[in-house]
């Protein structure tokens, strides 16, 4: 059984920048990234992949294997290509969806066991809800609300309301939101009061990240706000909302605090956004970005 387990789609990305202007093609996608993340993290932490793509992008998933990730691959007719636009401000971003895969189903995983399941939800119909229903009576969930708050309509990816976020909130353990989700999801303005009211609604841990801000974590009734270490140069931002949530349920399972997992997953991201692709630094970089800030 793995400790913590990563179910999403691996995606084709092109990711277009303006600083430099480059357009990249790669591969993508919040198990793309986090797999990788925990492939560059000491291997203390029993960690496994399950993924749903087409047979065009099976060699990402040998390339993760011969990594030492433990993956579960099923094959898809297409698979979810994501175009990734980036203004100056790398905050600012607009997106399309060139092509979409099948949502992931109870069959596929009825046998696969963790402590802890991160959804890695790309669009909203990635998980039913008694998809994330049925996982919550195996493991703790674990979820990136980005997905659930986009709406594709031809190819623009458009933002959308969470219609069924009371009923899987209280089955989720672990939720992770970015400052515009945690607006639409709540309608508050102030980020204590929103991270409180998704509290409220089931969540055990309420994660806010704010970019450049940093990020905000409720948990047992306190508040724990953690700084975004500044990159040497901000390069390519895709994938850090999903570096942040490895190195956040790496944290947790070493028995790391709130507050040292929210500065261990900070610390991922600021290493993360000084290059395009998936993270690929040590524990020692991130012990040293951390150790130069305090």
């Amino acid at each position: 059984m793995n400790s913590i387990c990563c179910i999403g789609h691996i995606t084709r990305d092109r990711i277009i920048t303006q600083r430099p202007p480059k357009t990249t093609h790669c591969a993508g996608g919040t198990a793309y990234y986090v797999a990788w993340a925990f492939a560059s993290l000491p291997r203390d932490v029993d960690f496994g992949v399950v993924t749903s793509i087409s047979r065009e992008v099976m060699p990402e998933v040998e390339k993760l294997r011969h990594a030492g990730i433990d993956v579960t691959a099923y094959e898809s007719q297409t698979n979810v290509f994501f175009e990734n636009s980036y203004g100056v401000n790398m905050d600012n971003r607009t997106q399309r969806v060139l092509a979409k895969s099948e949502p992931f189903t109870i069959e596929q995983l009825k046998d696969v066991k963790a402590e802890v399941f991160h959804l890695g939800t790309l669009l909203a119909d990635d998980f039913a809800p008694e998809v994330v229903e049925y996982l919550a009576t195996k493991g703790d969930i674990s979820i990136d609300v980005q997905g659930y708050m986009r709406y594709v309509k031809g190819e623009q990816v458009l933002p959308t309301t969470w219609g069924d976020k009371q009923r899987l909130l209280k089955n989720t353990a672990i939720l992770k939101v970015n400052e515009f989700e945690y607006q639409s999801l709540t309608g508050l303005s102030n980020p204590h009061a929103a991270a409180e009211q998704i509290h409220d609604w089931g969540v055990r841990e309420v994660i806010i990240t704010l970019g450049g801000g940093g990020s905000l974590i409720f948990a047992e009734g306190q508040f724990y706000e953690t700084p975004a270490f500044p990159p040497r140069q901000t390069v390519d931002a895709t994938g850090c909302g999903d570096t942040y949530s490895a190195g956040y349920l790496y944290g947790r399972a070493k028995g790391m605090d709130y507050a040292e997992s929210g500065r261990f997953a900070a610390a991922m991201c600021t290493l993360k956004l000084e290059h395009t692709g998936p993270f690929n630094k040590t524990i020692d970089d991130i012990r040293n970005i951390i150790g130069n800030s305090y």
